[in-house]
């Protein structure tokens, strides 16, 4: 290994996705991506904060290097919770893409003025969905260079 290339350890990543078909789809699409990373899933703002902060039944919870979240969550929504993560000097830090159905500009518009990273919405069709979110990855753990 060169000297100037520092080792990549397995980047963590968190999805925040309360519809359970969306869930797993990105999962299993995270997962068997090409790129190594340990891939956890929450199903609602509430859970997403609890990791992050380590609290309730997140312990040991790991610190991701990348949330991927829905807008629309039961409980505390994905406002609130981009909101709580970029005014946390804890959390600020971590890229939070925002993948969501609504291409509302007022949500667009809102979300970056919260200092979401991306807005993403999801795209119709398997292909497609599948297509995004290798793209994601690629993007996020293969070429920005991560905190922590």
């Amino acid at each position: 290994m060169s000297p100037h290339r520092a080792q990549r350890k397995i980047p963590v990543v968190l999805v925040v996705e309360d519809n359970p078909p969306d869930a797993r789809l990105i999962d299993e699409l995270l997962r068997s991506g090409p790129l190594p990373k340990t891939v956890h899933v929450v199903g609602s703002g509430d859970e997403a904060m609890s990791f992050l902060h380590r609290n309730g039944s997140f312990p040991d919870a790991p610190r991701p290097q990348l949330v991927i979240l829905d807008l629309n969550l039961p409980g505390c929504d994905g406002r609130d919770v981009l909101s709580e993560i970029k005014n946390d000097p804890q959390l600020r830090g971590i890229p939070v893409v925002i993948l969501t159905t609504s291409v509302a500009p007022t949500d667009v518009q809102n979300a970056y003025e919260l200092h979401a990273n991306a807005y993403v919405v999801k795209p119709v069709g398997l292909d497609a969905f599948a297509n995004l979110i290798l793209a994601l990855e690629e993007f996020w753990l293969a070429k920005v260079q991560l905190p922590g």
